[in-house]
Order: C-alpha cells, then structure tokens, then sequence
C-alpha cells in the first residue's frame, strides 16, 4: 500500500531490485581514478561556472556603467554646443539692438563688431536678401565681398524669420571650415538682413574631447545633413559624410551599428538648438577586448587548475591503485599462508592496512605454529594418559580385594585425573594455577570444616606436564589421608605449602592429629606411593622426602623447573 496515494502497489516480480542493484553496480563500477575525477569535477565545475556567471555579471553592470557615463559625457557635450551656441545668437542679438544696423553704418557695425568679437575666433557678416555679403569682420573693411558662403541655411534663415544654425561649410574668405549661427533682423523702414557669426569648426574641439569618453572611445559632432563638423578621431574629416551612415538621423542613446564588416557600439545625443548630434562610437572589438581577455584569462587559469589537479588526482590514483594492487597480492599471499611483510607507502591508510595484513599474517603463522604445537602436544598428552590410566589400571587391580573395590578406586583416580586435565585445557596458554590445582583434587575430600586444610605459598604457574603429575600426587595424598590418615577422623588437619627457591619448586605435604597404627599393612606400598616415586622421580626429575611423624605423615617434594629438568636429563635414567 502507497504510504502517499493509499492506492495498492503491485509487488515487483521476484529478483527485480537484486536485478537493478546488479545492473547499477555493472554500469557503476569504475577504476577509482574514475571516481577521483569525478569527485574532482564535482569540485571545480559549479565554481568555474559560478565564477562566469559572476564575470558575466560584472561585465553587465560594467557596460551599464559606460553606458550611464556615455550618456552622460554626450549630454554634457550637447549642453556645451548648445551653450557655445546660444552665446552666439546673444552676440547677435546685442548686435541688432545696437543702433548702427538701423542706420545701416557698416563701418561703425564693423569697428563695432571687431571689439566684441575679438579673441573669440568669430567673425561677424551681415547678408542682405540677394545672399551678398554686407560686411565680414574677417577682411578688413571695405574689401570686395563676393556672395554669401552658406546660401542654403541663409534662404532658410529669410524664410524662418527666426535664428538658425548651419551646417559645417568650407569658407572661402576664411579658408577654412566653419559653422554660421544666423540672425535675421528687419530694421524698421529698412531692408532685411541677416547677421551671422561665423565660427572656425576647430574650435569646437572641447566639445569632442576623448578625456571625458572611457578608453577608445572617440566622438564627433554632426550637422544635419551628416556632415562632420569636428572629430576626436584624424581619420574623421571635417565637412565629409559621417561614415557611420547606416545610424538613423535622430537616434538617441546607446546602440550597435554594423558597417563594412565592423561593428560598432554607438552612442548619439540631438541637440534641439542646433539641429546637430553628438555622436560617441568605437569598435565592439576594442570595448569587448577586456571581457574577452577576461573570459580567456579565467578559461585558461581554469584550464591549468583543472589540468593541475586532473594531474595531481591521477597521480594520487595511480598510488592508491598501487597500493591496492599490492595489498590485493599480500591478501593472495595470506590466503595461501605465505609471510607477508609491511610495505612503506605514500598513503598512510594503505600503509595501515599493509601493516594489519602483516599483522594477521603473523598472527596466522603464530596460530598455525601454536595448532601444531598443540596437535602434538594433544598425541603427547594423549600417550601420556593411556600411560597414567594403564598404571592406574594395574595397581588400582592389585590393591582392590574385590570389583567393587576396584571399580571405586579406579572412577576416583579417574575423576582426579579429568580434573586436572580440565584445569590444564582451560589454562593452556597462561598455565596452570597450583593453588587453583590443589583446591580442585582436594575438594572431593574436603571435611566440614574447611580451616582444617590449609594451603600456603606464592602465585605459581605449572606447565601442562607438571600440573597433570602434581595432580595425581595431590589426589592420592588426599586419598591416603581420608582413607587413614589426617582426615580419617574429626580433628585431624592438612597443611599444604610450597614456595619457591633457586632453579626448584618446593612443595611440603604434612599431615597433623592422624591416627597411625603401626601395623605391616600400614607400611605396605600403595599406589599413591608408586605414583610419587616412580611418576614424579621419572616425568618430574623430582626429590622426595618421606617421613613419618607420631602424628602423620609429612611429604617434602622438590621439583626443578623446566630448565633445569632439560638440564639434567640423566635423572630419567635412574
């Protein structure tokens, strides 16, 4: 059931997702360069294209910025034409209203007009209606005068009865290119005539001066027949056509412009006073050049930190492949049993992992060292049982009157026997506690009271051999004692101590409050008494001392070590 939908789900068909996951490990599985790169794409792509988008956005709000600052900067040059211009048309109309234009005195117009005009680089003319020069302060006074430079704005300037700015023409009585604002004036009673200021074009460089336009910008002012007037830029003539003629007349702000194969961000401002235009330009090569160097700047800087890292990610998988391909070869050798040693290696966890497997091919040797050891100490043992049962078998016969007799002495020299054996499996690797040991054979026979059996002396470990001999003694001396000695009667008491000398251990049997008839049977040998001088003269190269006391037996045992025993391996033959 669809925990979301509520609708039942079909149960997918036996084996379907072990298929998928099979067929996901199938296609997903990869050298581990693979995955490094991977990893490494994962890491470098979303910041390289974060750091695009971050360029791309910076470059957005760079052109908005050279686009607010060429609006601004052609503004600026439009309020300044206009200002120059509007200055002009002032002159004029102080020229008009000053009384020598009604009274039609050129001369004193002249002297006039000189003053005011003087260091301004313009001359004044004054036109009449059939388009002749009056006066032009440009030539000296009462020089011949042909007809007037700019007929065409001039007949527009009659007709509009109103001031009006020509278009850039070449004059000749300047030789030079110039611009004209006119004025027409009408004094009363009086012919009509036209006042101009004619200005050289050059002047007007203030106006396209590339310092207030960013960096390979270039400007230029336009008439309004498209027409420079004045340019930024040498190859830009004055008086040709602009050569951006696919711009529309009266376009207004920033654009692109596409001539002769180039293209062009334009930016264009109209005066309304003039009728002309400011126009900023320059090539989408030069103004794309710093994006350009800035995207290829990154891609290549992205390149080689890419190529770096794809580099320095194949090396490192390289080592790690490796490295895992001689661990893989140490794990075959550990499969198959063979020493294995560490290996130094540049990754400290493959290093870790080459030591583990040193490790464990070590612990393996050690543990197939110590299987073999135990094998043969298991058919050792084994023999050495079958030996100690047979004894136990022959004289547990001999002393027995009857079967019951026999059988009960043999299940409880048995049973002492499985005890030890216990205690030595269970302490196969540590050894054998004798403390531990002496408390296991005794207690079976242990009375009442337990302080009437008192066990004194150090920590001692017994080897396998000795604790399954001292074992038996134990277990025969506690035997011999219930049946007549410290513990056949109610007060009676045992006192068993041991310690520990140069090369021997020391072990002291002393019965107390035993009573001891003396009688042959009393003396007769027994099997406890075969076992201690026979088994612990024989396995344990040992020294016994017997003696009897009034009141017990008293047993002193002194067994050398295990070095000592292989030292002295004449004893067996004794």
């Amino acid at each position: 059931m669809d925990e979301v939908t509520g609708k039942k789900l079909e149960s997918a068909p036996p084996g379907g997702l072990q298929a998928a996951a099979r067929f996901v490990r199938h296609y997903l599985r990869r050298p581990f360069s693979f995955y490094l790169l991977s990893l490494l794409l994962v890491a470098i792509v979303p910041p390289f294209i974060f750091s695009l988008v971050i360029l791309k956005r910076n470059v957005d709000a760079q052109e908005e910025v050279v686009n607010a600052l060429l609006k601004a900067s052609t503004g600026s040059v439009t309020r300044i034409v206009e200002r120059e211009v509007e200055g002009k048309l002032t002159t004029l109309k102080v020229l008009s209203t000053s009384g020598v234009v009604e009274r039609g005195d050129m001369q004193a117009l002249y002297d006039h007009a000189s003053v005011a005009l003087a260091s301004t680089g313009a001359d004044l003319v004054v036109i009449d209606r059939d388009l002749r020069q009056r006066l032009n302060t440009g030539l000296p006074f009462g020089t011949p005068l042909g007809p007037a430079g700019d007929p065409k704005t001039i007949e527009l300037a009659f007709n509009s009865k109103g001031p009006l700015v020509s278009r850039v023409f070449f004059g000749r009585e300047e030789g030079r290119w110039v611009f004209g604002v006119y004025l027409p004036v009408r004094p009363a009673g009086g012919a009509s005539y036209i006042l101009g200021l004619t200005q050289d074009a050059a002047t007007m460089a203030k106006a396209v001066n590339p310092a207030t336009l960013p960096p390979g910008w270039e400007a230029a002012l336009i008439d309004g027949e498209g027409k420079v007037i004045l340019s930024s830029d040498a190859a830009v003539k004055t008086g040709a056509p602009f050569f951006l003629d696919k711009l529309p007349p009266l376009s207004i702000g920033v654009g692109n412009v596409r001539e002769n194969g180039v293209s062009y961000r334009v930016a264009a401002e109209f005066s309304m006073v003039t009728g002309w235009r400011i126009i900023a330009w320059a090539p989408r090569e030069i103004i794309d050049a710093p994006v350009r160097w800035s995207f290829l700047w990154l891609s290549l800087g992205g390149l080689l930190f890419a190529g770096i890292a794809v580099a320095g990610s194949l090396t490192i998988a390289r080592l790690l492949t490796q490295g895992v391909r001689l661990l893989a070869m140490d794990a075959r050798r550990l499969g198959a049993g063979e020493p294995v040693e560490a290996r130094r290696y540049m990754i400290t966890e493959v290093e870790a992992v080459s030591a583990e497997l040193a490790r464990a091919a070590t612990a393996r040797a050690k543990a197939e060292g110590e299987i073999r050891l135990l094998m043969r100490e298991v058919v050792h043992r084994a023999k050495n049982q079958l030996t100690v049962i047979q004894s136990m078998l022959t004289q547990s016969a001999n002393a027995a009157e009857d079967t019951t007799d026999f059988v009960e002495a043999f299940n409880k020299r048995l049973s002492g026997l499985a005890r030890s054996t216990d205690l030595m499996i269970a302490n196969a690797t540590l050894g054998v506690d004798f403390r531990e040991l002496a408390r296991n054979q005794l207690q079976p026979f242990m009375p009442e009271d337990p302080d009437r059996v008192v066990l004194s002396g150090p920590d001692l470990r017994l080897d396998a051999q000795m604790a399954q001999t001292l074992g038996m003694v134990l277990h025969e001396l506690a035997t011999n004692a219930i049946k007549h000695g410290a513990l056949a009667n109610a007060q009676g008491t045992i006192t068993l101590e041991w310690s520990l000398s140069a090369g021997a251990i020391e072990i002291c049997w002393r019965e107390a409050g035993a009573d001891i008839p003396r009688t042959a049977k009393a003396a007769r040998r027994g099997f406890g008494t075969v076992v201690l001088e026979r088994m612990l003269g024989k396995a344990l190269h040992a020294e016994l001392e017997r003696t009897m006391h009034p009141d017990g037996i008293e047993w002193c045992i002194r067994v050398p070590r295990a070095g000592e025993r292989e030292a002295s391996p004449d004893r067996e033959a004794r």
